[in-house]
């Protein structure tokens, strides 16, 4: 992570506790800190950082580095301050997301994406003091594997009781009026109201583009009600310590898992209810097809953040929790390895292993959690196959070349990626 210069960690941190302190103050006098050169200088950091691809207007990191950086962003900040700052049209791409859909990224140009990220340095830590325990997605020191854990943890105390909830298309349909509403709730500065405004239009009438610095930002404000309705009714639920209800949500995904008692079966119908209710005042559609209550007491599965969660009696007689990789999740890699060993059946192997292994490794890295090890070797056998069918065609043999070499010289030798085991996952030292 890009760190921010002293002075702005120190504006960041005021303002974060002044927001916190009092959740009725309205700030301004914040456009200022957004022209800020540090501001710039460290949004255009965290974007370099980020790497991704060029906007509509083809400009990319290698093409500003090979001129003067400090123009470019002094060129941004006068545009800016003299009020004639424009963001330019967001460049679509569409992103295969299986069975013939595609989800569609809106990629800013550079130049814009620097302005998003300053804004974003500007409001992050106000927000930041009003969104709830549940919501994990896009945040300052929070992760997926959180949010994985405390579905886990939820499902141990007895929250058998899950409404796995899909909506359709949650980017495209925010509305921007009640985003508007909701940011100047905060914020009472103009100017960044009108930067706020002009960012939102050049994505379209309606919806936060994915690809942009800002969104997922946005994208949590937007939904930071529906948090607090759940929070609310864990706190009048409650039982002394115990809470009756819990929930996760990672940006657009979230479940809520309800004790499976029977005395709380009202608790599971009521919390539908109201959900329901908060994304029908946002203007938010819930795709009831997908959207279902499972009871995990019977034996059903729900699916979240790429995992499968089902309840499982453990060893030691008790009922524990059993979390693996979706088999979609699995098929995906599979499909991008096969394609680049299908691509690159004439280069040197060590050219190939230099491709999968940045996939592997953060593939692994992101599913070795929970019981996924059954998953993880067959990925690892399918991989060294794929290896070893390489290097046979290259010498123009089949087989696998089980006796020609050795699993350790594919590894040790040649590079492969080999580190497979699964580890539990350990909450970060606060």
């Amino acid at each position: 992570m890009i760190k921010a210069p002293i002075k702005l960690q120190d504006l960041r941190r005021k303002i974060y506790i002044q927001a916190k302190a009092d959740k009725a103050w309205r700030f301004w006098g914040l456009y200022v800190h957004v022209c800020k050169r540090e501001t710039l200088r460290t949004a255009y950091e965290m974007a370099k950082k980020n790497n991704g691809a060029s906007g509509i207007d083809g400009v990319t990191f290698e093409d500003i580095e090979r001129g003067n950086v400090d123009e470019f962003l002094e060129s941004i900040r006068e545009q800016l301050v003299n009020k004639t700052y424009l963001p330019m049209r967001n460049r679509r791409k569409e992103i295969p997301k299986g069975n013939g859909k595609v989800r569609t990224l809106g990629i800013p140009t550079i130049r814009d994406r620097v302005v998003q990220g300053a804004l974003k340095l500007i409001l992050e830590p106000i927000f930041e003091s009003d969104f709830q325990e549940g919501s994990y997605g896009y945040r300052p020191a929070r992760t997926a594997h959180q949010a994985v854990d405390k579905v886990s943890k939820a499902i141990v105390h007895g929250h058998t009781k899950v409404i796995d909830i899909d909506l359709a298309a949650y980017f495209d349909t925010v509305r921007h009026d009640i985003l508007l509403k909701k940011v100047s709730d905060r914020i009472e500065d103009g100017e960044i109201l009108h930067l706020l405004k002009l960012i939102l239009k050049s994505s379209g009438k309606r919806g936060v583009p994915q690809g942009g610095v800002i969104s997922p930002l946005l994208s949590n404000l937007y939904l930071n009600e529906v948090d607090k309705m759940l929070e609310k009714a864990k706190e009048v639920t409650r039982t002394g310590q115990y809470t009756h209800i819990e929930y996760a949500r990672f940006a657009d995904d979230l479940v809520i898992l309800v004790s499976g008692h029977c005395k709380w079966n009202w608790l599971e119908k009521a919390a539908y209810q109201r959900v329901m209710e908060e994304f029908s005042k946002l203007g938010v559609q819930v795709n009831l097809e997908k959207t279902r209550v499972v009871d995990l007491k019977s034996g059903d599965a729900f699916e979240f953040l790429g995992f499968s969660f089902r309840r499982k009696r453990t060893l030691k007689g008790k009922m524990g929790v059993c979390k693996v990789p979706r088999m979609k999740a699995r098929t995906a890699l599979l499909s991008k390895l096969k394609e680049i060993f299908r691509n690159h059946r004439s280069q040197p192997i060590g050219r190939i292993i230099g491709l999968v292994n940045p996939i592997l490794r953060g593939w692994v890295n992101y599913f070795r959690i929970g019981n996924s090890k059954k998953c993880l070797n067959y990925v690892q056998d399918w991989v060294e196959k794929k290896v070893r069918r390489h290097l046979e065609k290259a010498r123009k043999r089949r087989g696998f070349g089980w006796k020609i070499w050795s699993s350790t010289w594919l590894y040790k030798t040649l590079g492969l990626y080999c580190d497979y085991a699964v580890r539990y996952y350990k909450p970060a030292k606060v």
